[in-house]
């Protein structure tokens, strides 16, 4: 998996084998550190070796990440105030849309801000898919800037493989019931 962990500790999952394809945000700037951020996690997966693991995988997406009041407290400590959450399929693979609030913006994946500039530093090894912001690569890191004019950052970044051998898709668990 690829080094950018700040996105997994954001997602649902804390432990266990939890894989997902991609992760899409939108961050609605509303003052110059302030705003709002919408994720979304495409083809959440698992590659649990056994039906212990398994078990964990499930229960950090469905009973932690979707139903528990921990996870809305968790997250308020990292400065991000949760107003929604959902599971929802897509064809066969099971997404996650997340939606915060936000008094700094340097608590969504670690943007800073430096007027006139956004910017969001990565590791050399992140795959960054797309962005509405210019992306800048070095020898040790990438980096993506966005004019504070841009009032919508946007940004895309790859995360695992969800289509290779022993890899299962928890769309498999998902009850729209639940």
């Amino acid at each position: 998996m690829k080094k950018f962990i700040g996105i997994i500790s954001l997602a649902f999952f804390l432990n266990g084998c939890v894989l997902f394809n991609t992760v899409s945000y939108e961050i609605t700037m509303r003052t110059e550190t302030s705003g709002s951020a919408l994720v979304i996690i495409n083809d959440i997966s698992t590659d649990a070796q056994n039906e212990e693991d398994e078990y964990v995988d499930i229960n950090n997406v469905f009973d932690y990440g979707l139903k528990s009041s921990q996870f809305i407290s968790d997250m308020e400590s990292e400065g991000k105030k949760i107003t929604s959450r959902t599971l929802f399929l897509e064809g066969n693979k099971l997404n996650a849309m997340l939606s915060y609030d936000f008094d700094d913006v340097s608590k969504v994946e670690g943007i800073q801000f430096d007027d006139p500039y956004y910017y969001l530093t990565l590791s050399a090894e992140d795959s960054v898919v797309s962005t509405n912001g210019q992306l800048f690569e070095y020898d040790n890191y990438k980096r993506i800037v966005w004019d504070k004019s841009i009032r919508v950052l946007k940004f895309t970044m790859f995360s695992d493989d969800t289509n290779r051998k022993g890899v299962k898709s928890m769309s498999a668990y998902y009850d729209k019931g639940k």
